[in-house]
């Protein structure tokens, strides 16, 4: 059985959010041989009275994705650098697709983007309509046109000159840099749904979930597998709960099962949401430290 790569999320919300966090956790992840780091990305918290915050999102602001990702990717020179997820729809695609570029070249090809088209709940509609308003896009754009968003994104990418013709976007023919270090910038699609599962394994080149319920997890792996999509799949996984008193044993263990879980449905990649882990970025490096120590990265 093959075991799945392990990512790390870095300090870009709560408490011991902030540069010194960010590049403690990102060098220890370096240092002791982890596969990547990684953000994930939300506008705004409402704060609409009777607002249902099902998913149970953290009340703190998140830093911005990309600017955690260049500053963890200055301090370092080998690991891999991950959005999982970047709620991409929020931005113009030729804004984006230079800021990604951008961040690519920097780091010399290490970036790896997994996109979506808004998140933060477990219930339907599956987006929070807030961020929407907030981000002066129509909630309408999901679906074909987040598909076209993701297509522009890659025509950006492209050989100059770059023109693209949608229904919801358009770019006139141009010269539009920078391209990415190597050929491509991986795009992994978030997704819960059958139906935007099944879309991800025809337009992305990977797929993100988070194993909220590992059956579930399972389930949502075997309907992209059975879609067609042969790209990477990446779970990300929640190592304690809020609160837990977590201990480098009890941590390593809850990993150990969760990367078993995680190669029985054919996951690549493991991506453990430190964050959440309600310990300093001191005490987060001991943690990994005690996991790399015990499967010898």
């Amino acid at each position: 059985m093959n075991v799945p790569r392990i990512g790390v999320s870095l300090p870009h919300f709560g408490p011991y959010a902030g540069p010194d966090a960010v590049v403690t956790v990102a060098t220890a992840a370096e240092r002791l041989g982890f596969h990547a780091v990684s953000t994930s990305d939300r506008l705004l918290i409402p704060a609409t009275p009777g607002w249902d915050n099902d998913a149970g999102l953290p009340e703190s602001h998140v830093w911005g994705s990309l600017e955690i990702l260049s500053w963890a990717a200055a301090h370092t020179r080998r690991v891999r650098i991950t959005t999982g997820i970047l709620n991409s729809i929020f931005e113009s695609p030729v804004v984006l697709a230079r800021r990604l570029a951008t961040l690519d070249r920097l780091s010399e090809g290490r970036l790896e983007v997994g996109i979506g088209q808004g998140g933060g709940t477990r219930l339907a509609p599956y987006y929070i309509p807030e961020e929407f308003e907030a981000a002066g896009v129509p909630a309408g754009r999901r679906g074909a046109g987040f598909v076209e968003h993701t297509a522009a994104l890659r025509a950006c990418w492209g050989p100059d000159p770059v023109e693209f013709r949608g229904e919801h976007y358009r770019i006139p023919l141009a010269k539009i840099g920078p391209k990415p270090y190597g050929a491509r910038i991986p795009l992994y699609i978030g997704a819960i749904t059958r139906r935007t599962i099944e879309r991800a394994a025809v337009i992305g080149d990977g797929f993100i979930t988070t194993a909220v319920d590992w059956d579930d997890t399972r389930e949502q792996v075997r309907w992209y597998r059975e879609a067609g999509g042969t790209g990477t799949v990446i779970v990300n996984t929640i190592p304690a709960g809020p609160g837990d008193h977590v201990t480098p044993a009890a941590f390593t263990e809850t990993v150990l099962n969760d990367l078993h879980r995680a190669a029985a449905i054919g996951a690549d990649e493991l991506h453990l949401t430190l964050n959440l882990v309600p310990v300093d970025p001191d005490d987060q490096v001991g943690l990994l430290e005690s996991l790399s120590a015990k499967i010898g990265l």
